[in-house]
């Protein structure tokens, strides 16, 4: 009896196939990516041997212990501050506006206790966490003092730009967009950029520590 042969399989069309799987993967496939805080490093800034004095009710001292808990530090008095309460706490010392003479502010609307800060320029919120401080707690805490900046920044946007019909946020949105045309993207800059010297967003995060 003949031997009968085995049909040959015709794998020539094969890589073609894989390279067409390759692509269709790659083109559907969502690549899950770590969110973040939008910041950016400030400038730098050569040393000198002055030292820099800040007051101390100039300085909103928050602190996030093991708890998760926000110890707000500012006047020389200490409490435990909610979360939600957070932001209108940050917004009412930014704008208290306590100083006298040179560091006397005209744009604040606040209550100008002279034991809170002086100024916009001057006011310093700072932040310090503990080890065990759960991250979205962090996170929680950064984007209401990023709020309470944006609610003093919003309001002096359309303070000096009422014709823009948009606060400072809107205005941030429309400059980062990039089909916003070139020369709308200009002049939102300069504003921008105006009112961030007016409402400077002194903000800094202390070592980390575990108490």
């Amino acid at each position: 009896m003949a031997k009968r042969s085995a049909p040959e399989v015709n794998a020539g069309s094969m890589a073609d196939i894989a390279f067409l799987l390759l692509i269709f993967f790659l083109v559907t496939t969502d690549i899950a990516t770590d969110s973040g805080l939008s910041r950016k490093l400030p400038p730098w800034e050569p040393p000198t041997d002055v030292p820099v004095i800040i007051k101390e009710k100039n300085i909103f001292a928050l602190t996030l212990n093991s708890k998760n808990e926000i110890l707000l530090t500012s006047g020389g008095d200490s409490e435990i501050v909610p979360l939600n309460e957070l932001k209108d706490q940050a917004v009412k010392f930014l704008d208290n506006g306590g100083g006298k003479d040179k560091d006397v502010c005209k744009r604040c609307k606040g209550e100008k206790n002279p034991e809170s800060s002086d100024n916009f320029q001057k006011a310093v919120i700072s932040l310090a966490n503990d080890r065990l401080t759960d991250y979205k707690t962090y996170i929680a805490v950064q984007n209401e003092i990023l709020a309470a900046y944006n609610v003093i920044r919003n309001r002096e946007f359309k303070k000096d730009y009422p014709s823009s019909e948009m606060n400072f946020v809107q205005a941030t949105e429309m400059y980062q967009d990039p089909s916003t045309e070139l020369k709308v993207r200009e002049s939102l800059k300069e504003k921008l950029e105006t009112i961030k010297e007016i409402v400077p967003q002194k903000f800094s995060e202390a070592e980390t520590k575990r108490n």
